[in-house]
């Protein structure tokens, strides 16, 4: 599993490289990079939501469609902003969530203040 997203991760860096080197626009390739390092880190920060799987795999999917936005922007040059910042919206609702709820996730603040 971890060949695959190793190997995902690496084919997009070639595609958005490949893609600059074709048209030498080097804008598109600092809107791709940020948005690439984005979803990574979204993907990354989305550990918080591990406690609640039903918020977790909902954040997995997020990340799956965003990388395919990213994608897409990479072969169309068509920017799906709420796409590619959609993971966002899994741990916005969780951290919510968890302070509406109250004492079950109450050590994940501990790491945030």
């Amino acid at each position: 599993m971890k060949l695959f997203l190793v190997f995902g991760i690496f084919t997009t860096f070639v595609l958005m490289v490949l893609r600059y080197r074709k048209d030498k626009a080097l804008r598109e390739l600092l809107i791709a990079i940020t948005s690439f390092i984005a979803i990574i880190s979204l993907g990354v920060m989305g550990n918080i939501t591990r406690p609640v799987i039903p918020f977790f795999l909902a954040h997995i999917l997020l990340v799956v469609f965003a990388w395919g936005a990213l994608l897409y922007y990479v072969v169309r040059r068509r920017y799906l902003w709420w796409a590619i910042f959609s993971p966002a919206v899994t741990i916005i609702l969780f951290v919510i969530w968890s302070l509406l709820a109250g004492s079950r996730y109450e050590d994940i603040w501990g790491s945030f203040l």
